[in-house]
């Protein structure tokens, strides 16, 4: 008798596009299990992603900071009698606030994670993706009917309700194996709205609801009430922002007496063609130029991952002190806390497998594999995490210190990099 094959377990149980995490973490699942059927795969909305969630914002937060200098902020409009959309960017003026519509309006502020230690405490529940991916949180406030039109993100997001109810409809044609869906652009509008939109899914999340969507997937939210939304979204450079960067590097580190060479010339059959013996020329003097070594092109990945996008890079040192200070005000139970507009990642030496390279803002220390470990790890570092270092480590952590990137906080001033004084 032949042996029956056994269904995959895709036929056997096609994947949900909605369940209840209640009691499961905000995943609803193991990460691994996640990432490996969902991750930049299919939609998922998870129920009870973080059950009983109150917001660590309100929307007099989100407004006072969209009115500050060096935060990034924008305000969409819409009108509903010519389906007409405005868009504006701030900073904002206090006063508009009061006068603006009671619907149709969204207020969008990135890097709220940047501003506010509550919010960036939920980068914490995301420990399942690599933190160098992580772009920022995103929060926005819409009015009732509020929205910012049917669009895709380039990159994966995780929509978590804060506050009020908001409408989402999706359009998961792909995932569902009906085909990919149209992603032109409406034109004459300044954002990038699709020109068309067909829903296959069609929720209305609660505070603690979550929705994970993958690159590419067209969605539509609308307040249902006045509502905050916050989007933890991830870093995904372009090819052409990568390629960018990478040329400039090469060409920042090339060698001048690396030419063009034809010491193998002989005479052309035609003075004015480019033959095949000069285009193998050509390519052999590009590939001259070429990261082949490993070591450099880790490095150039990792700097570029850890420069930051926008604003927040000029940061603004404590005012100096000594090692003897600064150690001693450990001993004493200060700690250093880092800035949290500053991008770590660490990577393992290419020749030495007990080293490591470590980036910070886009710059590169050469440490041991431990050192840069805590180091990119750890928000803060208490005199104890400091005596484990080596030398090289603390000296590396001082140095870092005179630069900004770190903050000695005795406990007398937890607001130092909260209140926006420091961020422009």
């Amino acid at each position: 008798m032949p042996r029956q094959t056994r269904p995959s377990r895709q036929a056997r149980s096609p994947l949900p596009f909605e369940i209840d995490a209640t009691g499961k973490g905000p995943l609803g699942m193991p990460p691994a299990t996640f990432l490996r059927d969902y991750w930049q795969k299919r939609p998922l909305l998870i129920r009870n992603a973080f059950p009983g969630f109150e917001t660590p914002v309100m929307p007099e937060d989100l407004a006072g900071l969209a009115c500050e200098e060096g935060a990034l902020s924008r305000i969409v409009m819409h009108d509903r009698a010519t389906d007409g959309w405005t868009l504006r960017t701030g900073p904002f003026a206090e006063e508009e606030f009061p006068g603006m519509p009671h619907q149709d309006w969204t207020l969008l502020v990135q890097d709220v994670d940047k501003w506010d230690p509550d919010v960036r405490a939920l980068l914490d529940h995301f420990d399942f993706l690599p933190r160098w991916r992580v772009d920022d949180i995103m929060i926005s406030f819409a009015a009732p009917g509020g929205s910012v039109g049917a669009h895709i993100d380039q990159y994966d997001v995780f929509l978590l309700q804060a506050h009020g109810h908001r409408r989402w409809q999706i359009d998961a044609s792909e995932a569902l194996g009906k085909g990919v869906p149209s992603v032109e652009f409406r034109e004459g509008v300044a954002l990038k709205l699709l020109r068309e939109f067909h829903r296959t899914h069609d929720w209305v999340l609660g505070p603690g609801d979550m929705l994970y969507l993958p690159p590419n997937v067209p969605h539509h939210g609308v307040a249902e009430d006045a509502c905050l939304t916050f989007s933890v979204g991830m870093r995904a450079p372009s090819a052409a922002e990568l390629l960018g960067d990478f040329v400039d590097t090469l060409l920042a580190e090339a060698d001048e007496s690396v030419r063009y060479r034809d010491e193998d010339l002989a005479p052309p059959k035609d003075a004015y063609e480019i033959d095949e013996a000069a285009m193998q020329r050509a390519i052999a003097g590009l590939n001259a130029l070429r990261m082949n070594d490993p070591q450099r092109l880790g490095d150039w990945f990792g700097r570029f991952m850890t420069l930051y996008r926008s604003v927040g890079e000029s940061l603004q040192p404590d005012a100096p002190r000594s090692r003897i200070e600064v150690e001693f005000d450990l001993q004493q139970g200060a700690v250093l806390a880092r800035h949290p507009w500053t991008r770590v990642a660490w990577r393992r030496d290419s020749a030495k497998k007990s080293l490591a390279r470590l980036y910070v803002a886009g710059q590169i220390f050469a440490l041991p594999l431990a050192d840069a470990r805590m180091l990119a790890g750890a928000q803060t570092l208490g005199g104890d995490d400091y005596d484990t270092l080596s030398e090289d480590g603390r000296a590396l952590v001082l140095e870092l210190l005179a630069q900004g990137h770190y903050h000695l906080d005795d406990g007398s001033d937890d607001a130092h990099w909260e209140d926006g004084d420091d961020e422009a």
